[in-house]
């Protein structure tokens, strides 16, 4: 997270940046901390789908309840938040970067009547029916912003490897937000880690991490590192920049039900997704 002020305003140095992390998770030791891959997945899956079913009878809107479970970055401070800047709850006009299915527009425009929601993506992938207050176009952000009217509110999630050039990018998001506007990047960071350092290098795990490096560079659309993050932020003038490190589970295994939940979620997220990195 990071606040545009005046342009005449010093650069901080990128150490000047807060970081907050969060503790390591305690592994659970039940039934469902088994390590192992393979029949049991499957029930994991559909459990978590008959769940969202449950959401969607209770809210009557299917689509926030498909949302609800795709917004999986923990945060025990303000769970349930759908941004974590101050600018969060009182934006009058906001960018969603890269929005998808237009999820996250959705709850935000949902959540926050008073704002204008624009959500932009390469495909058309977004519902018909939506809030009033947010629309949605089809673009291509690495080519001029054309918009005429400046945002107090940016916000990007799941943007690793989408841009040629990211810190470029920070810096176009930076010359389209009011004085005083925030920007927020939301991202993971790779490759994997464990917390007791049993991930090993060799793993299947760490080699695919070491592969999505490689693709990227091929594509002409690398991978930058989060841990930069807050150092492109200062280059392209942002300040009050906080870093916030949130521990984002892949698998059932934790001790604390809400990291298990949370952890369930991504591994369905991740066996689902793992085709399209072919």
């Amino acid at each position: 997270m990071a606040s545009q002020e005046e342009r005449n305003t010093p650069e901080p140095a990128a150490s000047e940046a807060v970081i907050q992390i969060q503790d390591a998770i305690a592994a659970g030791d039940d039934d469902d901390a088994d390590s192992s891959i393979g029949e049991e997945v499957e029930p994991s899956v559909v459990s978590i789908s008959s769940s969202i079913l449950a959401y969607r009878q209770e809210n009557g809107r299917s689509y926030h309840a498909l949302s609800s479970g795709k917004y999986v970055l923990p945060n025990d401070e303000v769970d349930g938040e759908l941004a974590l800047c101050p600018k969060a709850k009182d934006a009058k006009r906001v960018l969603d970067m890269g929005t998808g299915t237009g999820s996250w527009a959705i709850d935000y425009a949902d959540a926050n009547p008073q704002a204008e929601v624009i959500g932009v993506d390469l495909s058309p992938i977004q519902p018909a029916l939506v809030p009033p207050n947010v629309s949605f176009e089809i673009d291509d952000l690495e080519k001029e912003w054309t918009w005429t009217q400046k945002f107090d509110f940016i916000f990007a999630r799941m943007m690793l490897g989408c841009f040629t050039d990211f810190p470029q990018m920070i810096k176009v998001a930076f010359d389209n937000l009011e004085p005083g506007g925030y920007l927020e990047l939301q991202d993971m960071s790779l490759p994997a880690r464990s917390d007791d350092g049993t991930l090993h290098p060799e793993s299947y795990l760490s080699k695919w991490c070491k592969c999505c490096f490689e693709a990227g560079q091929n594509l002409g659309r690398p991978v930058f590192p989060t841990t930069e993050y807050k150092n492109y932020l200062a280059a392209a003038g942002f300040v009050d920049i906080v870093e916030v490190q949130q521990k984002w589970p892949t698998n059932p295994w934790p001790r604390d039900k809400k990291f298990k939940d949370l952890g369930a979620w991504a591994c369905a997220n991740i066996a689902g997704g793992w085709m399209g990195f072919r």
